[in-house]
């Protein structure tokens, strides 16, 4: 059985993780899985945005301790726990989180670009409550995406958020009452239907530009959108704009 599935619908590449038995606890094979994936949909052309999310109604409930007792890590050089917590391809990734995402799992949703979430699920970075620390991000950037003070409580105490909290608190877009898949799946059709260049541009500068000091971010973000104000599909987006029609675009 394949630790990590992927179909594509339509401009979307869909990524589950595919250890239900296991609550889809990461291990090494799970993350080589993820990182693979993501590779693809940058590599293709026609994928747009991807969702990630978990089999068997739970996105992760982080680390494999077992796997972990026995030495393996579920994070690759380079590309850190699950294959994406120190990297992020250029395309937009959602999360698509049902019941549990846990510690690592908390940090590998935190580390997608956008986030939709089950009424239902939680999260949480309960790595304190075993002895170990949140060291795939939860301490690093939860408090960029939260205010500081509430992820150092989440860090110390170990406790679980409910949905609409973490929502509340900016750290997810969407509560689901169905499935998250299917409003994760409208969601990335959404951002599918926008220009290509313009969706990584825009991802790019969003995700680098905190590192920016403000005398610089002006001539660092030029870098990022001349190629886009330049581009075939932004003469093809005005086009179809004037002629009331779709764009049809090229990537290019």
């Amino acid at each position: 059985m394949s630790e990590v599935l992927t179909e594509v619908d339509g401009n979307v590449l869909i990524v589950t993780i595919n250890r239900p038995d296991a609550k889809n606890a990461m291990n090494k094979a799970a993350a080589e899985g993820i990182a693979a994936a993501m590779d693809r949909l940058d590599a293709e052309a026609d994928l747009r945005v991807a969702i990630l999310t978990g089999a068997g109604g739970t996105f992760c409930s982080g680390m494999d301790l077992k796997g972990f007792l026995r030495g393996e890590s579920p994070s690759l050089p380079g590309r850190g726990f699950g294959g994406l917590s120190e990297w992020t391809p250029k395309k937009p990734i959602i999360a698509a989180v049902d019941g549990y995402a846990l510690a690592g799992g908390m940090e590998l949703a935190l580390s997608c670009d956008l986030i939709v979430a089950h009424a239902g699920s939680k999260f949480g970075i309960p790595e304190a409550k075993r002895g170990l620390a949140a060291a795939a991000g939860g301490l690093i950037k939860l408090p960029r995406q939260i205010p500081p003070r509430i992820a150092m409580e989440l860090a110390l105490t170990g406790d679980f958020i409910s949905a609409q909290r973490a929502y509340e608190l900016g750290f997810i877009n969407q509560i689901s009452e169905g499935p998250s898949i299917d409003a994760a799946k409208a969601l990335a059709a959404r951002i599918a239907e926008n220009g290509p260049l313009a969706l990584i541009a825009s991802k790019g500068i969003i995700r680098d530009s905190h590192e920016w000091t403000e005398a610089e971010m002006w001539d660092r973000q030029q870098a990022y959108i001349t190629p886009v104000f330049s581009s075939q599909d932004a003469r093809e987006g005005a086009a179809a704009f004037a002629e009331k029609r779709k764009p049809n675009w090229q990537g290019r």
